[in-house]
């Protein structure tokens, strides 16, 4: 069998050449076979019908083996000379044919350098494309965060809207300057308390030296 793997050829016969002298072979192989059980057979009616023959039926299959044999070893020399020339005039593309889903390659040729450029070329935008999408997904999850924060300042300002409507039916005036009050307020009572725990401590000072 020829060690050519006939790529191009397999690619346009679905199969490669090497498969199919195969399957011939296998093919002529068992119909040889067949038909030496035939013959056999035939030779052994003809000789049980002879009186007084004493040929027996384990001769007759010595003999068609050796037959067989004879016939086996013709048919892989002339088989041999058929696969040659069925893969080199019937299998075989002529290296000046191309096929047709190949035209392309004609019309545009690429020679190895500039085939190893576009290879280069296209890995860097893979990778810019996976960069770019994983930075899409990070903006994608700062934006849901921002929606988050967004939702809870909004439910603050609810919160303002309903103090200050508060306010207002108590009188208290507007919110703003209210709250403003407020933490004045507040400021104050934490002054006093701190000047109030300082004056506490000055006296517990005090009566500790009395």
């Amino acid at each position: 069998m020829s060690v050519d793997p006939m790529a191009y050829e397999t690619q346009f016969f679905g199969f490669t050449p090497q498969t199919c002298m195969l399957r011939v072979y296998i093919a002529f192989q068992d119909y040889l076979f067949e038909m030496m059980l035939v013959v056999e057979g035939v030779m052994l009616k003809k000789l049980a019908s002879i009186p007084g023959c004493k040929v027996s039926p384990s001769q007759i299959r010595k003999c068609t083996e050796k037959f067989l044999l004879f016939m086996k070893e013709h048919f892989d020399k002339l088989f041999a000379k058929m696969e040659e020339v069925l893969l080199q005039l019937v299998l075989n593309i002529p290296k000046n044919v191309l096929l047709p889903e190949d035209k392309v390659q004609e019309q545009y040729p690429y020679s190895k350098e500039e085939f190893q450029a576009l290879q280069d070329e296209l890995q860097q935008l893979q990778q810019q494309c996976r960069a770019e999408a994983a930075l899409e997904q990070v903006l994608r999850a700062e934006l849901e965060e921002q929606k988050a924060v967004k939702a809870e300042l909004e439910k603050i300002l609810q919160c303002f809207d309903g103090l200050e409507s508060i306010c207002r039916e108590h009188g208290a005036g507007n919110f703003k300057e209210s709250f403003a009050l407020l933490t004045q307020n507040c400021k104050k009572l934490q002054d006093v308390l701190k000047d109030v725990e300082e004056k506490s401590k000055k006296i517990k000072q005090h009566d500790q030296l009395m």
